[in-house]
């Protein structure tokens, strides 16, 4: 077995593929990945340019990974890319490891208000993001390579004190 079919696969999710320098930004994400031990995959290594063809090769990294990395933080609005909200979901029906990572962990309630500016009432169960994404994904506050590191103390192997002697 080669080092590649050994090593944990990461999906990188978020809005980060939005951003001019896009392109740079995932393969840095990815260095860092492979410095943690990880397989990184990001949204643009598919080089796909219709929609139905980028959502079909999304689909694919995901299943190809073992782990989801999403950028949380706030996104053309109160809460997190739409895009991504949706891959994490994807991910958790395939029992996929989540993990997402947040510049700030202030509660919605704290951030927003009881009401929204629409009026609606505002979830408060103590999350910075909603229920649905803070129950199913560790959340940590940083950055990307602050939640590889993170996520690379929680995979790794705990070590035991007991030992076996032969006799």
């Amino acid at each position: 077995m080669n080092k590649n079919e050994t090593q944990k696969k990461i999906y990188i999710a978020g809005f980060d593929v939005f951003c001019d320098d896009a392109k740079q930004i995932g393969e840095d994400y990815k260095r860092i990945c492979s410095e943690y031990g990880f397989l990184g995959f990001y949204p643009l290594d598919n080089d796909e340019e219709h929609s139905n063809a980028i959502f079909l090769g999304n689909v694919s990294l995901i299943n190809q990974c073992d782990i989801i990395v999403a950028n949380l933080n706030d996104f053309r609005g109160a809460t997190m890319d739409d895009g991504t909200a949706f891959e994490l979901g994807y991910g958790y029906a395939k029992n996929k490891i989540l993990y997402g990572y947040m510049d700030h962990l202030q509660e919605m309630i704290l951030k927003i208000g009881a009401k929204d500016e629409n009026g609606y009432n505002v979830e408060d169960f103590g999350h910075p993001i909603n229920l649905m994404i803070a129950e199913s994904t560790t959340i940590i506050r940083g950055n990307f390579e602050d939640c590889i590191k993170q996520l690379s103390l929680d995979l790794e192997p705990k070590l035991t004190l007991e030992r076996t002697y032969k006799k």
